[in-house]
């Protein structure tokens, strides 16, 4: 992957390939990978802080549901933004 990552950055692409914006599909597997890494940290410290691992569960599930939904409309619009293309 890393090897794949360096070839490709070493191809010239033209601003055109670059200003295209990702597909919806791809926010939706960004939003699920991170929520998946946030929902672990937000368990530890919620059981941490709670001691009690159905409080924490519960904390995580919402904590997710509602994160993912925000992350995938932050990434449309942002993707929507042309500045910085």
């Amino acid at each position: 992957m890393i090897a794949q990552m360096l070839l490709k950055s070493k191809e010239k692409t033209t601003y055109k390939e670059d200003a295209v914006g990702e597909k919806p599909i791809r926010s939706v597997a960004k939003a699920l990978s991170w929520r998946v890494v946030g929902t672990l940290d937000t368990l530890i410290v919620s059981y941490i802080l709670t001691g009690e691992m159905s409080v924490a569960a519960s904390i995580a599930s919402v904590d997710f549901l509602t994160k993912m939904v925000l992350y995938f409309f932050h990434e449309r619009i942002w993707n929507a933004v042309k500045w910085g293309k």
